[in-house]
């Protein structure tokens, strides 16, 4: 027998979320952030640097690299979009043009989340308590609710802001996972043969997936989206009498599900794109506590304000822990935080966590009491409007110079910087904060029953510092975080017309040299015979190892404002080339 649900929601309290505020939320969060700023290191910069060169042809698309310096991902999919969205778009700036391809995933992915939350919420686990005399939320409405609340609090987790509006593989890691996430909670409501929905969503999800870095995670979802529709199959309560066709569907999507994931493995061994990346914590020679203390703290930060529901809703639920609703987004979850807390990219993997982790807050919120969600919107009111307020007042200070702590504080951490006024900019940081004061009325007053109405300030909190962020700091983060004015230091130092010759420096370096500073770059060898050699500082030792010292002069050290450790030394050349240097190198 079915067993209780800890849902009682009324029909007064599933009315959705209307269609044009969830997308207005959608469109203020992705647009601020892929429009109007420059490529930031490392990663973001270091991956826009390898599509230009698959763009240009000088790159293998099966291996993609800058200068012949590996990427650090093993992913093809994300480069290829970025590649093809710049020779589709040639009258767009490169940098641009990249971006279009992953705000449309960005925007993807919010749409498959929503999708994915409602049909679990159609689940009969996961429906609310029938009333003795009616009343109760009708399946539809509620399952509608939930997956509003999904999405509300997918825009409110913290650590969704930055990963997801850069051009890396991370984006299109989180979009494809959320993709076969949707694919396998949609299943039991679309047949396994259809040619649209969760049958074409499962495969492009899962190959994607593999193909953007992350095979093993492919495989593991695979395996458990297999062992939760085994679970389903095994563990239907029907009556005699029930329709076998939805037994035979069940068995096609299980197939289906486990046909996929063979597929996409051979595939990735075909490729050989399987690596060993497991980096335990303490593994590296540092201490295991502060390593596992520090992911600790990444964990409770990232995921804010998702994983308190979270756990919430896994105790509350818990006599359902089998049910769809509630094992395949803690499937997700899970596997996504395992692979953050074994592998070296830890913030990146995590990415993969938000939508699953929002999916479980948003079963939460019909088993939460009046005075839990009055504190949630208390604690979010003060917060993000303490961050708004901040953010204004170093804003004005950068433009006035009043108040002159704040404006000494930039002046000090981003020296040489100089303000600049946006109109556009302004006028957008106005109306969002306008809108946020709206919200927080219209929160104290009306609708006050909705069931998705604990995130309403969360997601719009979140949504209005990541807006005046990237408005009215725009400048400044650009100045701070882009390798632009470190490479246009450079770029002034030689002649525009001759190409130049690196030694040790990064990806992300020299795909900044390539775009901010227009240079024809060269890897330091045998067959280079540049007029300039660019070396980065902390490889300055090893320098005599690769050139002969001698015929080179020393020009400059190019210091980056913002970071002291990111330096450049600028050398012309003032003999033959050598093929065999061995003399040390000078400091």
């Amino acid at each position: 027998m079915n067993k209780p649900s800890p849902a009682i929601i009324a029909q007064s309290a599933v009315y959705r979320l209307p269609f044009w505020a969830r997308l207005l939320f959608c469109v203020a969060y992705i647009l601020p952030g892929f429009v109007g700023r420059s490529p930031w290191k490392n990663e973001d910069i270091a991956a826009f640097g390898v599509m230009r060169e698959l763009s240009a042809g000088t790159a293998h698309w099966l291996q993609p690299q800058l200068l012949g310096q590996a990427t650090g991902f093993d992913a093809l999919m994300p480069y290829w979009l970025g590649a093809v969205a710049i020779k589709a778009l040639p009258f767009l700036d490169p940098a641009l043009a990249v971006r279009i391809p992953f705000m449309l995933l960005l925007m993807a992915t919010m749409a498959a989340a929503w999708h994915a939350v409602y049909y679990l919420a159609r689940s009969p686990q996961a429906q609310p308590v029938a009333f003795a005399f009616g009343g109760e939320a009708d399946p539809v409405d509620y399952a509608r609710a939930i997956a509003d609340a999904g999405v509300l609090a997918l825009i409110a987790s913290l650590g969704l802001a930055q990963f997801s509006h850069e051009t890396t593989p991370s984006l299109a890691q989180l979009g494809f996972a959320t993709l076969t996430f949707y694919a396998m909670a949609a299943s039991p409501y679309r047949r396994a043969g259809s040619l649209i929905g969760p049958a074409v969503g499962l495969p492009v999800g899962l190959a994607g997936l593999a193909l953007s870095g992350a095979p093993t995670l492919a495989l593991l979802l695979g395996l458990g989206g297999t062992l939760v529709e085994w679970g389903q199959l095994r563990c239907r309560h029907q009556p005699p009498d029930a329709d076998a066709a939805s037994k035979k569907h069940s068995l096609h999507w299980l197939l289906l599900i486990a046909g996929t994931t063979l597929a996409v493995s051979l595939l990735c061994l075909g490729l050989d794109l399987w690596r060993w990346r497991i980096d335990l914590p303490g593994a590296g020679g540092g201490s295991a506590w502060n390593d596992w203390r520090s992911l600790g703290r990444l964990l409770v930060w990232f995921t804010w304000p998702t994983w308190p529901l979270a756990l919430w809703t896994l105790w509350r639920w818990r006599r359902q822990l089998t049910s769809r609703h509630v094992a395949l987004p803690l499937w997700f979850a899970g596997m996504a935080i395992a692979s953050a807390l074994t592998t070296t990219a830890s913030d990146r993997s995590l990415l993969l966590a938000l939508p699953p982790l929002a999916a479980l807050a948003a079963f939460a919120l019909p088993t939460l009491q009046r005075s839990v969600a009055s504190l949630i919107d208390w604690f979010t009111l003060l917060f993000f409007t303490t961050c708004a307020l901040a953010i204004w007042v170093i804003w004005i200070a950068m433009q006035t110079g009043i108040p002159q702590k704040p404006a000494a504080n930039v002046a000090k951490l981003a020296p040489g910087f100089e303000p600049s006024f946006s109109l556009v900019a302004f006028v957008a940081a106005v109306a969002a904060t306008l809108a946020w004061a709206w919200l927080v009325r219209w929160r104290t007053g009306a609708h006050r029953s909705a069931i998705w109405k604990s995130l309403v300030l969360p997601a719009g909190g979140a949504t209005l510092c990541w807006l005046l962020l990237m408005t009215l700091w725009m400048p400044l983060l650009d100045y701070a975080r882009s390798l632009g004015p470190l490479s246009r230091q450079v770029a002034s130092l030689v002649d525009k017309k001759a190409c130049v010759e690196i030694y040790g420096v990064e990806s992300a370096q020299a795909a900044a040299l390539q775009y901010h500073g227009q240079l024809e770059l060269r890897q330091t060898g045998p067959q280079a015979s540049c007029p300039y050699l660019v070396v980065d500082v902390s490889r300055q030792d090893s320098l005599g190892t690769a050139v002969n010292l001698p015929d080179w002069a020393f020009l400059a050290t190019v210091r980056k404002p913002t970071d002291k450790t990111e330096n450049m030394l600028v050398f012309k050349r003032v003999g033959q080339a050598k093929s065999s240097p061995s003399s040390p190198a000078a400091h």
